[in-house]
């Protein structure tokens, strides 16, 4: 799949994301009910002079999860750790990083669902009692040497909260769930980014961009360096509507925000299997990819915008899925009556 609307961030793109970033809450565009419920919090707790309750962030990829931890920390005047759940594969690399926080700093653990099950179960005493036991030694004569942490904020990041175990949950106070962006709000943020960036950008070239983001800023802000690059090649580097439009031929990204492979899997249902049913499997073979890429990276975006249907039978393509590749449907097509996208709405 081409990584320019993948939600996930590249590792040449942390940099660039650090730039644009907003540092404080006020600064942030979008998630209001988030950011209000995290201002209450944050305020609450520098008046009563202690630490926040630990925070779990959850949503997709590419909302913000990581930027608001580090807008946590920066509106607490706390210093700030990085980490995530895959690279704490042992209860002593866990220990090792909660001994060396000062008071009040804050610790942000990304992808917390996959963090180890021993690592885990250090982690609850840490978060109620600011505590943790050191086993040293192996066998009978193993010994549990309790240290003492201070305290502190647990930011914890999750795009799948429902593996999270219940005692996970229940020791953070507070849980926000990140929404998809509205475009209008995604038109903002490339404005803002533009800005940032030194990009010339006009308000329908925002829009355009807005419109094909899939709702995620991060996919926003790449198409934005896309197109810059596009628009300092092969035009007067002013990023128009025109030139964005042209721009995103190139990369493949049409004016629903797919990419080839997810207007491969559409156009396999409805070429290949007559819209479906059909299994995963035989999808994934299909158009020539691994099954769990089709499922976790493909089928969450285009059951979003009412393109495709998981059903006990298999995966089956709707009414919108024909339209939008120009062909009618077949009598008794789910979702027979055409409507747009609901990119930003509650998963069906």
């Amino acid at each position: 799949m081409s990584d320019v609307v993948s939600a996930y961030a590249a590792d040449d793109e942390r940099d660039v994301e650090a730039t644009v970033r907003p540092k404080r809450l006020a600064e942030l565009i979008g998630q209001r009910r988030v950011q209000e419920q995290l201002d209450l919090v944050l305020k609450g707790a520098m008046g009563r002079g202690s630490p926040p309750d630990h925070i779990l962030l959850s949503g997709p990829p590419g909302l913000g999860k990581t930027t608001m931890a580090m807008i946590v920390a920066a509106e607490l005047g706390a210093g700030l750790r990085l980490t995530s759940g895959p690279a704490i594969e042992r209860s002593r690399d866990l220990a090792a990083i909660l001994t060396w926080l000062a008071t009040g700093d804050v610790l942000f653990l990304d992808e917390i669902h996959r963090i180890a099950w021993p690592a885990e179960e250090l982690l609850y005493s840490a978060m109620e009692d600011f505590r943790v036991d050191v086993i040293v030694g192996k066998g009978p004569g193993a010994t549990a040497i309790p240290l003492d942490v201070e305290p502190f904020t647990l930011v914890g990041a999750t795009t799948r909260a429902g593996l999270l175990t219940g005692p996970m949950r229940d020791r953070f106070g507070f849980v926000g769930h990140l929404d998809f962006y509205e475009p209008a709000e995604l038109e903002l943020i490339v404005h803002r980014s533009a800005r940032i960036l030194g990009v010339q950008l006009t308000p329908d070239g925002a829009a355009e961009l807005a419109g094909r983001s899939r709702g995620t800023p991060r996919i926003a802000n790449r198409l934005l360096r896309r197109v810059r690059d596009y628009a300092e090649v092969r035009a007067d580097g002013v990023v128009t509507l025109e030139v964005a439009r042209a721009a995103l031929t190139v990369y493949d990204v049409d004016d629903l925000g797919l990419d080839r492979l997810d207007r491969a899997v559409v156009s396999a249902l409805v070429d290949k299997f007559g819209g479906g049913p059909v299994g995963l499997t035989t999808l994934a073979v299909a158009v020539g990819e691994q099954p769990d890429t089709v499922e976790e990276v493909c089928e969450p975006f285009l059951v979003r915008a009412g393109l495709l249907a998981r059903t006990p039978r298999g995966r089956t393509a709707t009414a919108a899925a024909w339209h939008h590749l120009g062909r009618k449907p077949p009598a008794g097509t789910f979702g027979a009556v055409p409507r747009g996208p609901d990119l930003f709405g509650d998963e069906p």
